[in-house]
């Protein structure tokens, strides 16, 4: 096994027990998952899309597939191309969406794949399928290559903190962090801070939040995995001051009372890559029609969901017992751009909803490689990835993203050329901490950082 292999599976068994651990916490809990073996199979509504006149060439080589998702806003493509008949309306009328128990469930369920009672793919924080692919993260490091297929969604994530440390300057930009987290420090009540799966997205994100207010995430503070359906009732015993996950969860703790918002994302890195939808690649690979047909039934649906008049409807639809179990208004709010944080700050800007087809940067559904870089860059950074890697980023890069298949199904959907993007590079990114990320020089972005693990 290679020294890249043992770094990053030996920082992967503590996530992995905490999955186990947070699959038996999760019965009971508000949004339950399904017991094992019991995925949801969703119908679709009265008045779904009607079946499109698919050409021969066209035909999917199946109508079935199995998506695992979890219950959070960045599966709302899958749900309402199946719920509106968008997938059967391009052929794939045996879809499958299976609801996750936590991020290594969903790991587990891809190693084995559809065929052993897993799953075929479906939502994927980033960059889990490179990893995936590498074996990076997968038992016995054994190598399954995934496809990054579409970006799902720009924001919909935030970092919520206990009502315990309200009116303690804990925002966006914090001047008076430092003295914050080291007054807890020396108390040896360190400020405990949850993410729902190691090294990636929302590990990234509560990180790049820290750092850029000069917190030191891995000396200063005690991060812990946690599956995102657990961050109520963790919340509630006082074992967390913090959570970085996806939306309804930071609003719902605002709305229980439990806690507030400190920062959005979209407050962090305005309009961001979020989740995405891969597959296994050996399921691609034997069904390249229906992997079209799949991606067209998703870009209906990023469409579908971009309209705000949709989003209430969207909002009852997600909240349904069969998906995130849950009052639709914790929804509603958010979709439109709306957020109480919790400690009188109101914020009700439409730019800082969710997006799912485009956002003011252009195209959200495309999966721009320059993205996929600066995951990888990012974990670099924080040592989850030798330096080394960056060498080799491009190839790995490639192997795994096939925006090439999201543009021949976008020209076969009738795209508009102009949604189409021309570039794989989405061009420079800046932050919140006026940091900036050219993807043509990774390593000029590593030694902007002042907190880091890497040299560079």
């Amino acid at each position: 096994m290679s020294e890249f292999s043992k770094l990053s599976r030996r920082k992967f068994i503590l996530t992995a027990g905490a999955s186990a651990m947070g699959s038996l916490l999760l019965k009971g809990c508000l949004g339950n998952p399904p017991e094992p073996g019991n995925s949801t199979q969703a119908q679709t509504t009265p008045g779904a899309a009607p079946a499109a006149n698919i050409s021969p060439e066209q035909a999917p080589e199946t109508t079935k597939v199995k998506l695992g998702y979890i219950p959070i806003v960045e599966a709302a493509p899958f749900i309402i191309a199946q719920e509106k008949g968008f997938f059967a309306k391009y052929g794939m009328t045996g879809v499958e969406l299976s609801k996750q128990a936590s991020w290594g469930s969903m790991r587990d369920n891809t190693e084995i794949g559809s065929v052993g009672g897993g799953v075929d793919g479906g939502q994927y924080q980033m960059p889990m399928p490179h990893l995936i692919t590498e074996g990076l993260i997968t038992k016995g490091n054994q190598k399954i290559p995934m496809y990054v297929l579409a970006q799902l969604i720009t924001h919909g994530n935030g970092i919520a903190i206990a009502s315990k440390h309200l009116g303690k300057g804990l925002e966006v930009k914090m001047d008076k962090a430092k003295a914050f987290f080291d007054g807890l420090k020396s108390a040896k009540t360190p400020f405990t801070a949850a993410y729902t799966f190691a090294q990636v997205n929302q590990d990234f994100w509560i990180r790049y939040w820290l750092a850029g207010n000069g917190i030191d995430p891995d000396t200063e503070v005690k991060l812990i995995p946690v599956p995102s359906a657990q961050t109520v009732a963790n919340m509630k015993t006082g074992t967390m001051d913090a959570f970085s996950t996806g939306d309804p969860w930071p609003y719902r703790i605002v709305k229980d009372k439990i806690g507030f918002i400190s920062a959005l994302t979209a407050e962090i890195w305005k309009n961001h890559p979020e989740e995405y939808f891969a597959l296994r690649g050996d399921w691609v690979d034997k069904n390249p029609k229906a992997t079209k047909a799949l991606l067209k039934g998703i870009m209906e649906a990023q469409q579908w969901l971009d309209n705000f008049d949709n989003r209430k409807e969207a909002s009852e639809i997600l909240g349904g017992r069969n998906y995130f179990n849950l009052p639709a208004e914790i929804l509603a709010e958010p979709f439109q751009g709306k957020y109480d944080m919790g400690d009188g700050r109101i914020i009700d800007d439409k730019s800082m909803a969710s997006y799912y087809w485009k956002d003011e940067k252009g195209s959200v559904s495309y999966p721009y490689k320059s993205h996929d870089l600066w995951f990888i860059t990012e974990s670099v950074r924080w040592g989850f990835l030798p330096e080394s890697t960056l060498a080799n980023a491009k190839t790995l890069i490639d192997k795994v993203n096939r925006e090439d298949i999201w543009r021949e199904a976008a020209k076969e959907a009738g795209i508009s050329a102009a949604d189409i993007p021309t570039s794989t590079s989405r061009g420079v990114e800046e932050f919140f901490d006026g940091v900036k990320f050219d993807p043509e020089n990774p390593t000029a972005y590593l030694q902007q950082l002042k907190i880091k693990k890497v040299k560079a």
